[in-house]
């Protein structure tokens, strides 16, 4: 399946394409029980990611939003985002296995149909996945980013491994280190005129240094720190089910190495989750 958008949204179609595809092959032999397996989001079953999926990708693509009422004790939802997501969700709850592949399929084609036609300019306002207005490059951008951290959620909860360094992992990488500055400065509340750095390895590797200004705004930048108050160091992926909210900090402490201010350390990791 080859998408040919304009130049500067391909790096997001080709990412969007290798996770969706990659969901699709995952998903296509499981049997009933194994699409009920918990993953790594908060009260999603295989089956709930795959919803989502579908759900998100079916407004992209304009379809109305199904009118549905949701049921009251469902624990992970607390505000009204997680309600707003969870429609498409709980719509599906009671679908079986080949009503959600063959679902799946018809959206993945309109989908990549819709991006091998689309001649809109990047700027261009579209649809957001809230239903709010955005650019149509950072509509592609999250979705790249959605699904390529779904399809982990998924190898998580199905034992399969794989793809930590594809096309969407690097646009995960972007797009999560965008939140850093925000953590540190403001949500861990790191001094001013201090710096942080971030040191991960691994499948994508990258040093990362936080920089906190006088009037403790955050900015981030490639350039090593000669002093910092704290370095984190961790694999890829810690890092990303860190910065994804999927495990807390105490769960894989042993897989963070900490030098420096402890207790800085432990309110940036307190704080790391960037997605809602």
């Amino acid at each position: 399946m080859t998408v040919h958008p304009h130049p500067s949204l391909q790096p997001y179609a080709d990412a969007w394409t290798h996770s969706i595809e990659a969901i699709s092959e995952l998903v296509l032999p499981l049997t009933e029980g194994e699409w009920n397996r918990a993953t790594p989001c908060p009260g999603w079953s295989v089956r709930d990611v795959v919803s989502h999926i579908i759900g998100i990708e079916t407004e992209m693509l304009g379809d109305p939003r199904p009118i549905h009422t949701l049921p009251r004790d469902l624990r992970h939802v607390v505000d009204e985002f997680t309600r707003y997501m969870e429609v498409q969700v709980d719509v599906r709850r009671h679908h079986t296995a080949p009503e959600m592949t063959s679902e799946l399929e018809y959206t993945v084609i309109r989908r990549a149909r819709q991006l091998r036609n689309e001649k809109r300019d990047p700027s261009t306002m579209v649809r957001g996945p809230l239903g709010n207005q955005v650019t149509l490059e950072f509509a592609l951008r999250l979705r790249a980013f959605d699904v390529w951290i779904h399809e982990q959620d998924l190898r998580a909860a199905l034992g399969v491994p794989g793809n930590w360094d594809s096309p969407g992992a690097f646009v995960a990488r972007d797009i999560l280190l965008a939140g850093l500055p925000k953590v540190v400065a403001k949500h861990a509340g790191a001094p001013a005129h201090s710096t942080v750095v971030i040191d991960v390895h691994g499948p994508v590797e990258f040093l990362r240094t936080v920089r906190v200004d006088g009037s403790g705004h955050g900015t981030i930048d490639s350039t090593p720190s000669l002093g910092p108050a704290v370095t984190l160091a961790m694999d890829w992926q810690t890092y990303v089910r860190l910065a994804a909210g999927r495990v807390r900090p105490h769960a894989v402490a042993d897989q963070v190495k900490i030098d420096g201010d402890a207790e800085l350390a432990a309110a940036i990791l307190a704080a790391f989750s960037v997605t809602p």
